[in-house]
């Protein structure tokens, strides 16, 4: 049976750039007619990862890299001392080409660098894009690579399909040189939007030289940084069904993985300019919902941007619980709601259940979860 895990928070951010354009500005987005502040959702995925690990063991990890030819060598050289990194090298490019994965070899920024300072330094080739590894896979074809001079590529493909890890399972992976090694993400995060209009601001700066002389004025730098402010609503949606699927039918594991991820999303943060502007708050409201039908982002709840002249965080609450009755009653009631809330502003949230505290909702979810769904 499908079973999805609905995300919706709303946040209030000070003053902040978590997520810039090209051009150094807050990123934006026009909807509803009007200008939104916007934090993309690859960015709140790196935050929620980097969040999570304080929740989950090393071996349910991954790394989405590149280097992972520098990994193995690491890896092979940790259990046999005495291999050479020559030796490492060669073996590990075996292991890639049984996998079908083309490498190449392009000096970094960092080695040119080193390079031009007479401080030459290994550089290992790296492949043509971002692969996610588990790091229980990374373990395997290390252990491969030792064991066979040529592997074959069934047995790289066993090594490097299975096992993937709450990373893995959870964001899936793309390979385009075969794309027999892909895994269907089981999340999805949508874009940040405010709740209600913005302007670009911008902070005019000046930095005073400490080591001046006394009888000079002026400022050692000038400068502007663009900010915004908002209360956005945010929105991220697991596939439970699809998760236990990546995690090789593991329904604990499933269980876990979600409870992580709910606890990391909520109360990860993007680190745009964070020691310019020290943004980093609590969530204004949380509501996870369980569903058996699809995911629902409630994003247009806003589509109406909400004008208000004093706080946004009550009107985008009762905004935000209006809609989530009335795509109920369109499209039926949750299977379940979990609710927690920071303050008193964010208080008609109690209408879609009893406000829980986050350590509270997670593991209410889990409990639920684990009551649902069964190891396969």
């Amino acid at each position: 049976m499908p079973l999805y895990v609905d995300i919706h928070i709303l946040q209030t951010v000070p003053p902040s750039n978590l997520n810039r354009d090209d051009t150094g500005n807050p990123k934006t987005a026009i909807y509803g007619g009007v200008r939104r502040a916007r934090v993309s959702s690859q960015a709140w995925k790196k935050a929620t990862r980097t969040a999570y690990k304080a929740h989950l063991d090393e071996s349910d990890l991954g790394v989405r890299t590149k280097r992972a030819v520098e990994l193995l060598c690491a890896r092979m050289q940790t259990i046999d001392e005495s291999l050479s990194t020559e030796d490492a090298r060669a073996k590990s490019a075996a292991v890639f080409a049984a996998l079908g994965i083309k490498l190449e070899a392009v000096k970094s920024k960092t080695a040119k660098k080193a390079e031009a300072a007479g401080d030459a330094r290994e550089e290992y080739e790296t492949s043509q894009y971002l692969i996610f590894w588990s790091n229980r896979q990374l373990d395997r074809l290390a252990q491969l690579a030792l064991s066979r001079d040529k592997p074959t590529k069934r047995e790289a493909a066993e090594a490097a399909d299975m096992e993937h890890g709450i990373d893995v399972a959870l964001f899936g992976r793309m390979v385009a040189d075969d794309a027999d090694f892909n895994v269907d993400a089981s999340v999805q995060v949508a874009h940040a939007l405010s709740t209600h209009a913005v302007e670009i601001e911008q902070d005019y700066f000046t930095a005073v030289d400490d080591h001046n002389p006394t009888n000079e004025t002026g400022a050692g730098m000038i400068g502007t940084v663009d900010f915004d402010s908002a209360t956005l609503y945010r929105y991220a949606t697991v596939n439970v069904a699809g998760l236990q699927e990546n995690l090789a039918g593991d329904a604990e594991a499933a269980v876990r993985a979600v409870e992580a991820f709910v606890a990391a999303f909520v109360t990860s943060m993007p680190t745009g300019k964070q020691n310019t502007f020290a943004n980093r708050t609590a969530p204004d409201c949380v509501v996870v919902a369980l569903r058996t039908d699809q995911p629902l982002n409630l994003v247009g709840a806003f589509e109406d941007a909400i004008e208000s002249e004093a706080a946004h965080v009550r009107p985008s609450v009762e905004a935000l619980v209006g809609h989530f009755q009335g795509v109920g009653g369109l499209l039926g009631a949750p299977e379940r709601v979990f609710v927690a809330r920071s303050s008193d502003r964010a208080d008609h949230v109690d209408a879609l259940g009893t406000p829980l505290s986050l350590s509270d909702l997670v593991s209410s979810l889990g409990t639920d979860l684990r009551g649902r769904i069964s190891s396969s």
